[in-house]
């Protein structure tokens, strides 16, 4: 390699893309990179700002592209990226929301939703427990809506639920109810005592907003508190839950639980949904 070029990126270089408004909080791009490069192939995934006015303009062009070969939908076209695909994973199916699209080799699309799974891993790999626990999660839009299905089969005691969208508690709590019965679920204001996990999957607290997503000035000690959020990786949520001694689960370690789960998408698109 001499100094007029790079070894990461040429002309045959398979492309990917994550697709957001805004964008600059993504930490994907590289994650997924670093990925792909490890598996020996030939691919890249770049960050994509598109204006939510023009999604629905600026979409179809993207996928003609040939060297364009997947996509990640970010904040806020997880449910706007449906129409886009012409099959379904169960799981997006039931939540009615994508975070990856993939061309087929059929040259049709393919969506499934990975938020969850990664939420998961990252409890798993803390060694923290969510069965028989007792959760309250913030926001279920297309990730929150992923990780209360995917925390709910792990069979908590309890999940406590709150989006400011009451159409949407209402749909997560019957596929909550299909997914674990014996789980209580509420619908309800935030709160955090006599809860055993606190999860955030609203955007506030993303990038420079320093407010956090529930009216509070302490959190009791035992939480468990996890914040979907990538960037910063330190939310104000989490410095919180630092200066009160709880234990506190990154956005970033739910981006790495799914990481590979995304890559595998990427190159075995016919294997997805």
């Amino acid at each position: 390699m001499t100094a007029q070029q790079v070894d990461f990126i040429k002309g045959s270089s398979r492309m990917f893309g994550i697709i957001g408004d805004p964008i600059a909080q993504v930490r994907s791009p590289e994650m997924i990179t670093w990925e792909l490069q490890k598996r020996g192939v030939d691919a890249i995934l770049v960050p994509m700002h598109v204006p939510q006015a023009e999604f629905d303009a600026v979409m179809p062009a993207l996928m003609q592209l040939a060297n364009f070969h997947g996509f990640i939908l970010t904040i806020p076209f997880k449910q706007r990226g449906m129409r886009w695909v012409d099959r379904l994973s169960l799981q997006a199916q039931m939540l009615g929301g994508l975070n990856q699209m993939v061309r087929r080799s059929d040259g049709g699309w393919s969506g499934d939703i990975l938020d969850g799974m990664g939420c998961v891993a990252a409890f798993q790999s803390r060694g923290l427990p969510i069965q028989g626990q007792r959760l309250m999660i913030m926001g279920l839009g297309g990730a929150g809506g992923a990780i209360a299905c995917a925390m709910a089969a792990q069979r908590p005691a309890l999940m406590r639920i709150h989006d400011v969208n009451p159409q949407r508690c209402n749909h997560i709590r019957s596929c909550i109810a299909r997914i674990s019965p014996d789980t209580e679920v509420v619908i309800g204001e935030p709160v955090v005592n006599d809860m055993d996990v606190l999860i955030n999957a609203t955007p506030v607290g993303m990038l420079s907003d320093a407010r956090l997503p529930l009216a509070v000035s302490s959190l009791p000690g035992h939480l468990v508190v996890f914040d979907a959020i990538v960037m910063p990786e330190q939310t104000p949520l989490l410095e919180l839950a630092v200066q009160c001694g709880c234990t506190v689960v990154r956005g970033r370690e739910m981006m790495l639980g799914q990481i590979p789960k995304l890559a595998d998408g990427f190159l075995n698109p016919d294997g997805v949904a």
